[in-house]
């Protein structure tokens, strides 16, 4: 009782401010920030210049106090741009010397991640099923191989399972993600690591590998003296089928010899060959960060988070003409909500005990680069940071009975999550894809992996007064023909009044966690909370 109590009383002077929060405010933002001068908001261009300038200039504006580098609103990121060339190239070569050439794009994708122009391997190949080391499943594909120097193939995604006790369940880990299977790989000193695509096991098809795959690789400088692949890539599942046939199996079979508790990585009769051009830059780009002070004299040095990413994909191929990929829903709207959230809490008369700090960051497209770096060097230390809110991609449908905050549930905060929900009179809606891991595919995993409690806020589908299935439909019409398309471009027509009540929802959340007495922690048995202890946190 004395929880809600306590919820009940930080409210009251809040709703002042949360109802001032602005439609009219967000539209100008997203309008600006996907407008054909900013050119796509690209990281190391023009247009990625303008929007973080834009961004410090809000913060500014409404008396935040720049946080970053040196008394300025800007954190430096500096980050290594790699794109692979037309002429790269990949082969299987057998004990007789007879070569098996796969064909770029088309049945091979790759890049370096040892950031040099011109990098070439040639050894053994090991198959280590899913690639994963997981000791608290009693799982480890590498046990009794030395993968140094050889090049590995698997699968992504992990085993198959249905208890909750065992790699989650149905809900994808981080070990299922291919980002981990390249880490994982590089810490066993394999030369290089290659997937075996297939759509069930990586949740998308081969054009959506291709695309991400065939254009530039921005990537964290690699510090003096450390280890990274040669190549890392994939192959289409007929192209795996090749490889599956050393071993007299199908794609299937292998990946059902991969499920199986109790594989053994498995040598394959072939040597590996490869060369992995690439065009070099360098990239020094930012993230935009700014901070409103709490009022209590203690925990004002500690804070909660509020991010957004502020780039996306820049110049690209033309669709249609256009050049340009907006990145109006993804993510505009998102920085938009930021700025506003910022706005409001710079309006309250009395602010918070916490302080607030508020992130744009960079290189999310890229791989969550810039909320990575800044997990890995706040301006406070990680177990100062009490929760990390993030805002990612929403549509300009209107208002929802329905939320999403996938990851609050692990968290001792999510009574606070249900309590504002109940407020807003919106119901919790579960994760419609946990198969799909999204949980760490967005900024949001650069907080939690450094141990801070961190979620993203995300719109539901239950459209207010609209027919049920509306909101699957639109979602699935946007990913369909606007994700990552120049089509993500900002129409008049748009409702913002979903985008603000999700702007209230996050800020009644943060409120009640800057106010607390405690600071929040990841859940008994969760796999981020030694991380959070590490951090002195308990």
């Amino acid at each position: 009782m004395r929880r809600v109590l306590f919820l009940v009383a930080m409210t009251v002077p809040l709703s002042a401010q949360m109802t001032e929060i602005s439609g009219d405010r967000l539209r100008a933002h997203v309008k600006f920030l996907s407008s054909d001068l900013l050119e796509g908001r690209g990281v190391g261009a023009r247009g990625g210049e303008l929007a973080s300038d834009y961004i410090a200039t809000q913060f500014a504006l409404i008396g935040a106090k720049p946080f970053g580098d040196a008394g300025t609103y800007f954190q430096a990121v500096s980050l290594v741009g790699v794109e692979p060339q037309p002429s790269t190239s990949l082969s299987m070569v057998s004990n007789d010397g007879s070569a098996t050439p796969f064909k770029y794009l088309d049945e091979f994708v790759g890049v370096t991640l040892q950031q040099k122009p011109d990098v070439t391997f040639d050894a053994p190949a090991v198959f280590v099923g899913h690639g994963i080391t997981a000791p608290e499943y009693q799982w480890d594909d590498y046990a009794g191989v030395d993968v140094k120097g050889k090049v590995v193939v698997l699968f992504t995604n992990e085993p198959p399972s249905d208890d909750p006790k065992f790699f989650t369940g149905k809900a994808l880990t981080y070990y299922g993600r291919w980002t981990y299977k390249y880490e994982e790989a590089a810490r066993r000193g394999a030369i290089a690591a290659i997937i075996i695509h297939t759509t069930p096991t990586a949740s998308y098809g081969w054009d959506v590998v291709r695309a991400s795959w065939a254009r530039e690789d921005q990537e964290v400088r690699l510090a003096e003296g450390e280890h990274d692949l040669a190549f890392a890539g994939w192959v289409t599942t007929e192209a795996g089928a090749k490889i599956a046939g050393l071993l007299g199996k199908s794609v299937d079979e292998l990946l059902k010899m991969a499920d199986t508790r109790g594989f053994k990585a498995i040598d394959l009769p072939v040597r590996f060959r490869g060369a992995a051009p690439a065009k070099i830059r360098d990239i020094l780009t930012r993230n935009v960060v700014a901070r409103i002070e709490g009022s209590d004299p203690q925990l004002k040095s500690e804070a909660v988070v509020f991010n957004a990413h502020w780039d996306h994909l820049g110049l690209g191929d033309p669709v249609n003409g256009d050049p340009i990929y907006h990145g109006a829903v993804d993510n505009a709207t998102g920085c938009a909500m930021l700025m506003e959230i910022a706005r409001a809490w710079a309006a309250l008369p009395e602010k918070p005990r916490r302080s607030a700090i508020f992130l744009a960051a960079t290189s999310e497209e890229a791989g969550l680069l810039g909320s990575r770096f800044f997990g890995e060097h706040p301006p406070i230390p990680a177990g100062k940071l009490a929760l990390a809110i993030n805002y990612d991609g929403f549509q300009p449908w209107g208002r929802t009975s329905d939320v999403v905050v996938n990851g609050s549930e692990r968290t001792t905060i999510f009574p606070m999550v249900q309590e504002a929900a109940k407020r807003f009179n919106m119901t919790i809606a579960p994760d419609p894809r946990p198969e799909a891991g999204l949980y760490y595919r967005s900024d949001h995993f650069s907080f939690a992996r450094v141990g801070i409690p961190a979620f993203s806020i995300e719109e539901g589908r239950k459209l207010l007064g609209k027919p049920e299935g509306t909101g699957e439909k639109l979602y699935a019409d946007y990913n369909d023909h606007r994700y990552h398309q120049p089509a993500d471009r900002y129409a008049d027509d748009w409702d913002f009044s979903g985008m603000e009540e999700y702007c209230r929802f996050g800020m009644l959340i943060a409120v009640n966690v800057a106010n607390s007495p405690q600071l929040p922690t990841w859940r008994a048995g969760d796999e981020f909370l030694p991380m959070r202890e590490r951090a002195g946190v308990k």
